[in-house]
């Protein structure tokens, strides 16, 4: 015997061995309707703890050590070759986090030799997605992709608002600076387009790069001899 309980009252389909053997058409149909009901119910069931949209608040990180990449890092991301007619794509040759900066008055400080800085945002603003290329592309797909591949949580523009101190201590003899402005990312994109019936070689119709500031905004520290 099989129970089932889909929505309300639970529903039974019964079958034993006798009854395999001699099953009307009609029974079929009630057993199968059971099966049928249950894949509907079980397909319908988000994922639990399911967070989507909370990469939109603006979180604060100060003075993220190590967070840019010296060098771009390679991405092996090679399309698979379409037999489908002609279509575009992008692809992400390399990327490295950067962060990006806030070029406002009241958003970079410099100060020494040696002793503390305690800076604030004083201006507010917004920081947004940079596209440069060649050839045909959008930068709203661009950023589609980069959402997709890179980060979920990287955007078209993030708003800065004043406030966000920040102290931080500078070693004797050097000079401390402070730049506020977005813990994102630099990449560079190629655009292609399927030649034929798609199976062969790509054309390339555009490349360039981009930098996509994130939601996660801070304090970036460094220091120099003068």
């Amino acid at each position: 015997m099989l129970d089932f309980h889909v929505g309300g009252s639970p529903e039974k389909c019964h079958m034993g061995i006798g009854s395999r053997r001699a099953l009307t058409s009609a029974a079929a149909a009630t057993v199968l309707l059971c099966f049928g009901t249950v894949g509907t119910a079980a397909a319908e069931e988000g994922p639990a703890g399911d967070t989507a949209g909370s990469a939109d608040r603006t979180t604060d990180i100060n003075d993220r050590q190590g967070w840019e990449d010296e060098t771009d890092q390679p991405i092996n991301e090679r399309e698979p070759r379409r037999c489908e007619g002609p279509q575009t794509w992008y692809e992400f040759s390399s990327k490295r986090s950067y962060h990006v900066p806030s070029w406002w008055n009241g958003a970079k400080y410099k100060d020494g030799p040696g002793g503390t800085m305690s800076v604030s945002v004083t201006k507010s603003g917004s920081i947004a997605l940079e596209v440069a290329g060649s050839g045909e592309y959008s930068a709203g797909a661009i950023l589609a992709k980069a959402k997709a591949t890179i980060s979920v949580k990287v955007t078209g523009t993030v708003s800065v608002t004043t406030g966000h101190t920040y102290t931080h201590e500078i070693k004797r003899d050097k000079y401390g600076h402070l730049q506020y402005g977005s813990w994102g990312y630099k990449v560079n994109w190629k655009r292609y387009r399927s030649v034929g019936n798609g199976c062969g070689a790509p054309h390339e119709i555009g490349h360039g790069s981009a930098t996509l500031p994130t939601k996660e905004t801070g304090w970036k520290y460094w220091e120099t001899k003068s």
